[in-house]
């Protein structure tokens, strides 16, 4: 591929001239050979022959800043435009509402009646019986209209049991009576294989639920009552679970896959999720293997949004966050598609997660979506033997929504390594030259991928510290309402500093040569650069590997069009035309990609704890990004014949909004009623009380515990409520398991600054109470400590073990004690309306005897609902806080004991 605008005969002509000028010029000529047209000998030659004064370009070769930095503005702002248009698309709803298609009418009904009921955690009314009757009146009726050829069966089922889990740094999970309501329709005459759909009715405190997961439980009925009206019975059973304890770290799920007699047939299952508010449901979880169910997908989905690159990102686990899918996966061995709405996450888990902020598109686009995946699945004849089908994973990924593409990942890794080939061909052509055609090239070469990386280390150098500048002056999250703020921020940073490397690089370094050499040079660097992408993720076996085979083959091709076209018209401004065409495919998935990168983790940002500083992880992200969409178009940084305004202008979009940042203008938190996005703020009004070895009470005191979910603290909300301050940070008890707090989940490693303020004794009714029931010694020198606990429907029990001493087993999941990140044990622990006393026992392996005792247990009992979940001090408390806040208050006890 030639660059610039003179021809190659004129080119040849003018240097056969040249040789004629002197000895000065003939020794140039030794050194630097006059090039053989690159595209004739295959790029392979030298252009660094002819004399130039430092940064002049070529003369009337050069292209013109403002029109290149103009042009390529408008085209990535033209593919951010397909990029929303895209993901904005309508639901064609011709169909919806007639004979045997889903209606998004009934849905939302079925939705708003049962986010009416309010918040509905496990163990309260609202939840055990209030959504539990409606879903029952509704199936029974869906049961009346339906076809004679299917039945439909319903089960109440109220499971005991616990499980060990990694999530959030491992800890330990026990329920008591807790509910799932379990529907399957299956023929008349029976089916012995099944498929599930599963969701959960419950909600986390406070919230009504609505995305998380009431919508999802209304497309469930919805798609019930479709499927129960169809004249023609299916080959295999649809179960539909629908869980009452999912917000509980996943508890209902586990009671019925490991318990239910129905679970023994299901051989798949789709699970319904949200980390979001609406928008369309993204297909994030498939498997494990089975690529029979990604192509179940694939051909019967209408409006499919799938990625492989969410599945790896969010089984990565860089993501805090988990699903029932994990349950059924490793506890049931049952493979199964994850789905989840992401789009709006700010108000995901909050109060104004209401069913009014669900467009009915969604509904109608998910109800759509998850009819026709059932139904291919319920007729599917792999779905009996589908353990047959257990071979490798996929490679997907939706194409603007249109259609998905899928092949197995065997299959990818032979395609991407086609595309290495292909790529160290080309390069390889070049470097096999004569030595004297490839010395000034491979030298060149390796300067230039020295350079390159410079560019790109030092860019990130830059946004880091500014994040940390930012962060340093209090204006954490300044973006978190205004987006576009850390693009004004670090993406100029970031794109100014690659500029300014490179523009170093061609004044100082590259004197004399040519700008057609440069940006063939560039073009060969990025290619190679994404080739050791592409060759390092195959080798790791990760399908998100297609998005560097995307940037390696289209640039590729591109190269071969661009010599084409060169080689009939010359290099002009068609040129460029057909270069950015060429590069239209890769640079609009990765903006489609990006897009949804941001989509999901700006909004986790504002409640990943106050331990990471989200300016700097959001600076790192946004140029990483930089540094792939500027790849293949560093050439323009040569080709140019300055980029002094476009340093200049980035250089000064990044300083003004550095400044407008640092004065606070941007404010992080937002109360519109149409697109909130609150800070969240957990306050728990606690009464602790410390007892020593004797049983005697050694301390108590009672305060409202405050956490806040984001790195700001308490900065922005202490004008409003002067009496939290720097005064009443809490200070840690080092003698006690997790500091002492009453942590409703073990998140202690996120969130190291909180704040204690004194206040009134809390006295609920139900008082907690953990009893020694008895001490006993095993024969195998181990000492056994029975407990009965009683209180509310959640308790959080900590252990610590104390020197000399071992927890070596416990009655809780398979019997092998789990700690917790810090090195603690962590219980999580929930029952329905009615329950038994809370029975368990823990193995102590004593090395040597203690005066201190053996273990420390604490117990935290959290008050969710009724009239316990409330004091006067912490109604007085919440009231005073602002309106862009949502801080999510319930009252809590936590006592203490030494065993």
């Amino acid at each position: 591929m030639e660059w610039g605008s003179e021809s190659s005969a004129v080119r040849r002509h003018r240097i056969g001239g040249e040789r004629q000028k002197g000895s000065a010029a003939l020794q140039c000529e030794k050194e630097a050979p006059a090039p053989e047209p690159l595209a004739a000998a295959g790029g392979g030659g030298s252009a660094r022959t002819r004399k130039r004064s430092p940064g002049s370009g070529d003369a009337g070769s050069g292209l013109s800043e403002a029109r290149a930095a103009l042009g390529l503005a408008l085209y990535l702002l033209a593919l951010r435009a397909l990029v929303q248009l895209s993901l904005q698309q309508l639901v064609l709803r011709g169909t919806a509402g007639s004979h045997g298609e889903f209606d998004a009418r009934h849905a939302r009904n079925y939705l708003e009646h049962i986010t009416s009921i309010g918040p509905r955690t496990t163990g309260s009314p609202e939840n055990e019986i209030l959504t539990v009757r409606y879903l029952l009146e509704q199936i029974k009726v869906i049961e009346e209209q339906s076809n004679r050829v299917h039945k439909i069966t319903v089960d109440i089922q109220r499971p005991t049991g616990s499980f060990s889990i990694d999530f959030l740094g491992g800890f330990t999970s026990y329920y008591d009576n807790i509910t799932n309501v379990v529907v399957k329709l299956e023929p008349r005459r029976g089916a012995q294989h099944a498929v599930l759909a599963n969701c959960h009715f419950d909600s986390v405190p406070n919230s009504p639920g609505a995305s998380d997961d009431a919508v999802s439980c209304s497309v469930m009925l919805e798609v019930l009552r479709v499927l129960s009206t169809s004249p023609e019975a299916f080959h295999h059973a649809v179960i539909f679970l629908f869980n009452g304890a999912e917000e509980n770290v996943l508890q209902a799920s586990h009671g019925f896959i490991t318990q239910h007699p129905w679970a023994s047939s299901i051989r798949a299952f789709i699970n319904l999720e949200a980390a979001g508010v609406g928008g369309k449901e993204l297909v994030f979880q498939t498997g494990p293997e089975n690529p029979w169910l990604v192509q179940a997908y694939v051909s019967a989905a209408k409006h499919p949004f799938a990625s492989v690159v969410a599945q790896e990102v969010f089984q990565s686990g860089i993501i805090p966050s988990d699903t029932d899918f994990r349950i059924f996966r490793d506890f049931g061995n049952i493979p199964g598609i994850d789905l989840a709405f992401i789009e709006n996450g700010y108000i995901y888990h909050t109060k104004y997660d209401t069913a009014d902020r669900i467009q009915t598109d969604s509904i109608q686009r998910a109800g759509d979506n998850i009819l026709a995946v059932l139904k291919y699945l319920a007729t599917s004849d792999m779905l009996a033997s589908s353990s047959k089908y257990q071979h490798g994973n996929m490679v997907f990924f939706d194409v603007f929504g249109l259609f998905v593409i899928a092949y197995p990942s065997r299959v990818g890794s032979i395609i991407n390594y086609m595309v290495v080939m292909a790529a160290v061909l080309y390069l390889g052509k070049k470097l096999l030259q004569p030595r004297r055609k490839t010395a000034h090239y491979t030298k060149d070469f390796v300067c230039g991928l020295g350079i390159t990386l410079t560019s790109w280390f030092t860019s990130l150098i830059t946004v880091l510290i500014l994040a940390v500048l930012v962060s340093l002056t209090g204006q954490s999250l300044s973006w978190y309402s205004h987006f576009y703020v850390s693009v004004c921020l670090y993406g100029t940073a970031a794109a100014a500093k690659i500029i300014f490397i490179h523009t170093l690089a061609k004044r100082f370094y590259y004197v004399n040569s040519s700008s057609q050499y440069l940006g063939e040079l560039y073009f060969d660097i990025s290619l190679s650069v994404h080739c050791a992408s592409l060759i390092m993720l195959t080798s790791q076996g990760l399908c998100l590997a297609f998005i560097s085979a995307v940037w390696v083959g289209f640039p590729l091709l591109t190269k071969l069009l661009v010599h084409k076209h060169f080689q009939q018209h010359g290099a002009g401004g068609k040129f460029l035309v057909v270069y950015l065409l060429g590069m239209f495919i890769p640079y609009l998935y990765t903006l489609y990609l990006i897009w949804a990168v941001f989509e999901m983790f700006t909004p986790i940002l504002g409640r990943s704890g106050s331990q990471i500083p989200p300016d700097v992880v959001l600076a790192s992200i946004l140029a990483g990004c930089i540094m792939v969409l500027s790849s293949f178009f560093i050439n323009f940084i040569y080709l140019v014949k300055s980029t002094k305004r476009t340093m200049v202008t980035l250089t000064l979009v990044c300083a003004v909004t550095f400044l407008l940042v640092c004065k606070g203008t941007f404010f992080p938190y937002s109360s519109d009623p149409a697109s909130p996005k609150p800070k969240r703020v957990f306050l728990q009004h606690v009464t602790r009380t410390f007892h020593g070895l004797d049983g005697n009470v050694a301390k108590r005191d009672s305060g409202i515990w405050i956490n806040g979910f984001d790195y700001t603290g308490m900065s922005h909300i202490t004008p409003h409520v002067p009496e939290i301050n720097d005064t009443i940070q809490a200070y840690c008890e080092e003698t006690a398991p997790l500091c002492g707090f009453p942590w409703y989940l073990p998140v202690h490693f996120l969130i190291k600054t909180n704040w204690y303020l004194p206040a009134s004794e809390v006295s609920p009714r139900a008082r907690p109470q953990l009893r020694l029931t008895s001490k006993e010694q095993t024969p195998w020198d181990a000492i056994r400590l029975t407990f009965e606990a009683t209180g509310p429907s959640h308790i959080s029990l900590y252990i610590r073990t104390h020197k000399g001493s071992t927890l070596t087993q416990w009655s809780f999941g398979n019997g092998t004690p789990v700690t917790s990140k810090g090195g603690d044990y962590f219980v999580f622990y929930s029952h329905g309306l009615q329950a038994s006393a809370w029975r368990f026992w823990i193995e102590v392996q004593v090395a040597e005897e203690q005066p201190e005792g053996l273990v420390t247990m604490a117990l935290a009992a959290h008050y969710f609902s009724g009239e316990d979940k409330r004091s006067p001090q912490l109604d007085a408390l919440k009231d005073k806080f602002p309106n862009w806040t949502f801080p999510s208050a319930w009252v809590c006890t936590y006592d203490l004991f030494v065993f």
